[in-house]
């Protein structure tokens, strides 16, 4: 298409639609109007031959070929009858037209070429109107053939009055096409507007509604289940982007937390340098913890956790963030390990942010000890997170890994619900998984499974 027919073409689908019907009944009725105009002019020029036919057999009645030479026989209204009627015998004019149509004889040679010939066949000759010709032979013992002609005048005025009306009802065929399919494609395409409109609502705010496929006709059902399925990527989008930002600001929480409080302790009487220099060394380790929680939780979101899953040694992970552990007044944490070196198959911040929800809630809750324990087993490597607290209460242990569900809201603690989750999310994520050890009567017991290294 050139650019020229690019802008003028119709930039909706109904004026598309509308000019393809539009030039489709053109052409056909183009190619209609060509053949019944040449059927009309065809069959009035059967009228006009079958008309000088029936002329030249009323005159061959007053023809006498039956004596010794050809004759003709004077008869009631022979002057209707030699009107443009040439009447030859063994080659010459017997009798011809009072009065001849085309100047300069020309009908007349037309005529003495068609009566020489000695058959019966119809000719049309141009003399400034067009006339039609046919000659008849006259059985006998003499060679009669008389040839009589007709001007083609009123049977072309009939043919171009027929033309025209075809062209004024093509045209109005025409127009009636265009208004009627753009009527139609509109009413057709009301219900895509609709669900286009609903599809933009829906997917803005996340809606659980659906076209679904009942009550539609089979184009509209395909194009509902289409929009359904964008819409469910949609609505999984914008679950996803909020379960990121909850988790990224549930686990910079800590970080950021351990920061105003070195900055507070800092600020509240002159330090020295040694203790400046400690507070510079706790700041700069919360600020790669954050790092290391951001990159950690952009990798899972955007999948290569699986890709690229890295290999670390658990014990020196564990025992940095049992170091970093900001536990309440008596609450005493240690770390149990039967092997001095074990290794598990995920990066060292993946590592972390796994465990690190399960050692927030376990000195949380803890009474006087939490205790870490990492050991290999027959399929990986396991790690569990004990306390000595309450425990969970039986009537939420279900409830445990479900997103925003807290046992108590009132317990004066800031979490959101979504360390556990997060913990088991992200364990699963490189093959692993988060469980509570509902057998542990004493406390609490979370433990992690990881694959080996």
């Amino acid at each position: 298409m050139t650019p020229l027919a690019h802008r003028l073409a119709p930039r909706t689908l109904r004026g598309r639609l509308s000019l393809v019907a539009l030039t489709t009944a053109a052409l056909i009725m183009t190619l209609l109007t060509i053949v019944f105009n040449l059927a009309g002019t065809r069959h009035l020029r059967a009228q006009a031959d079958a008309e000088l036919r029936n002329r030249a057999e009323a005159v061959a009645t007053t023809v006498d070929t039956s004596g010794s030479r050809a004759r003709v026989r004077e008869s009631v209204n022979d002057q209707l009858l030699d009107t443009n009627v040439w009447i030859y015998a063994d080659g010459r004019l017997l009798e011809g037209p009072s009065v001849t149509a085309a100047p300069g004889g020309r009908l007349s040679a037309v005529a003495a070429d068609m009566a020489g010939a000695g058959r019966q066949r119809c000719a049309t000759a141009d003399g400034g109107l067009p006339v039609r010709l046919c000659s008849l032979r006259v059985p006998g013992t003499h060679a009669a053939v008389i040839v009589t002609a007709l001007s083609l005048g009123p049977y072309r005025g009939s043919a171009d009055a027929l033309l025209r009306a075809s062209l004024v009802l093509d045209a109005v065929m025409l127009a009636c096409t265009y208004v009627l399919t753009r009527l139609s494609v509109g009413r057709a395409l009301r219900p895509v507007q609709s669900m286009t409109a609903q599809a933009a609502q829906w997917g803005a705010v996340g809606s659980e509604e659906r076209f679904g496929a009942a009550h539609h006709p089979v184009e509209l059902a395909r194009l509902g289940g289409s929009l359904d399925v964008l819409l469910d990527r949609i609505r999984s989008v914008l679950r996803h982007e909020r379960q990121l930002t909850g988790e990224l600001s549930h686990e910079l929480r800590t970080p950021l937390t351990r920061m105003v409080v070195e900055l507070d302790w800092w600020r509240a009487r002159p330090r020295s340098e040694a203790e400046t220099r400690a507070t510079h060394q706790r700041l700069t380790e919360a600020a790669h913890s954050m790092r290391g929680i951001c990159d950690a939780l952009l990798d899972d979101a955007r999948e290569r956790a699986l890709d690229t899953p890295g290999a670390t040694d658990v014990l020196p992970v564990l025992e940095r963030m049992l170091r970093q552990l900001h536990s309440t007044e008596g609450v005493r944490s240690t770390l149990d390990a039967e092997e001095p070196t074990i290794g598990a198959a995920l990066p060292p911040a993946l590592l972390e942010r796994v465990v690190s929800p399960l050692l927030a809630n376990a000195v949380r809750y803890a009474r006087s000890s939490v205790t870490v324990s990492a050991r290999r087993t027959a399929d990986g490597v396991r790690v569990e997170v004990t306390d000595d607290g309450p425990g969970v209460p039986e009537d939420f242990v279900g409830d445990l890994f479900t997103p925003g569900r807290r046992a108590d809201g009132d317990d004066g603690h800031d979490g959101a619900g979504l360390g556990l989750p997060l913990a088991r999310r992200l364990a699963r994520s490189v093959g692993g998984e988060v469980s509570f050890d509902s057998g542990h009567t004493r406390g609490a017991r979370f433990t992690v499974t990881l694959p080996a290294r």
